[in-house]
């Protein structure tokens, strides 16, 4: 049977790679972007069986709206595929309220609200799975993208409390943790911070060469049948990395991450009182 799937963030990207892969295997998709414009090659292509829906994740009742839309044309949701983001690159100093404002608005509570317009509609169906686009930059950090991952470990714990209230109800939840791929995310998409500290010249630096090693993208093609698989699958993983750069940078983190928990083990326990 098909799919209705609901992809956010799809004028560019992961979001429209996909939208467009589950569209060619029959699936029926929703997709939303701030300019639907984007999409109208897809609606060229695939007619009904795509519903382009113009949305600003921010703004929580449009998201409710956008829902409404999505269940009045195909009847449910089986998939939400919250993709929508952006990087905000600088390092933490050089950040200003409103860009950390704005990053958290779209990254987490943008996740947030589309999380909470879709939740009626899947426990009504007792069944669904929910697709949360996070970062390997939710399990582990590197410099100037601070508030960057700030908003990813905020949706890894949110998607992971989410996953334990809603499992009982037949629906499903998979936090997808990319590395760096060749999208627009470090591109068209990216806002710089306008601050420039000199005392951060040498990070700046060296986050600038380790970005120029061409090896460190992935490609996003290669992300396409993963994705199908884990829509696909009964039994689809909590987290899962995608790009051997996360996989090697999740374990090298956590390794590092134990060692130190276990060096100070006597101090933790003791701290306990009894």
């Amino acid at each position: 049977m098909s799919k209705v799937v609901f992809i956010t963030g799809a004028s560019r990207g992961f979001g429209k790679l996909w939208a467009e892969a589950f569209l060619k295997r029959g699936d029926k998709v929703a997709a939303t972007a701030r300019n639907i414009s984007a999409l109208d090659d897809l609606v060229s292509t695939y007619g009904d069986n795509i519903l382009p829906v113009q949305l600003d994740v921010t703004n929580r009742q449009d998201n409710f709206n956008a829902v409404n839309k999505v269940v009045e044309k195909f009847g449910r949701i089986d998939i939400l595929i919250n993709n929508a983001g952006y990087g905000l690159f600088g390092t933490v100093e050089e950040s200003t309220e409103q860009q950390a404002r704005a990053q958290m608005e779209t990254n987490f509570f943008g996740l947030l609200w589309v999380t909470q317009a879709v939740l009626p509609v899947m426990r009504a169906q007792k069944s669904g799975h929910i697709i949360q686009v996070s970062s390997f930059l939710g399990l582990t950090t590197i410099p100037m993208l601070g508030v960057y991952n700030a908003s990813k470990f905020a949706v890894e714990g949110l998607s992971e409390t989410l996953a334990s209230e809603v499992a009982h109800l037949g629906i499903k939840v998979t936090l997808i943790e990319p590395n760096g791929f060749a999208t627009e995310w470090a591109g068209a998409s990216a806002i710089q911070t306008d601050n420039t500290i000199q005392d951060y010249t040498p990070v700046r630096e060296a986050f600038g060469e380790s970005g120029s090693d061409p090896s460190i993208w992935g490609k996003p093609e290669a992300t396409v049948a993963p994705i199908l698989q884990i829509a696909d699958s009964p039994n689809p993983p909590l987290r899962l990395l995608l790009g051997k750069v996360a996989y090697h940078g999740v374990v090298q983190a956590y390794t590092k991450q134990l060692k130190e928990v276990e060096t100070w083990k006597e101090v933790s326990i003791a701290a306990h009182g009894h």
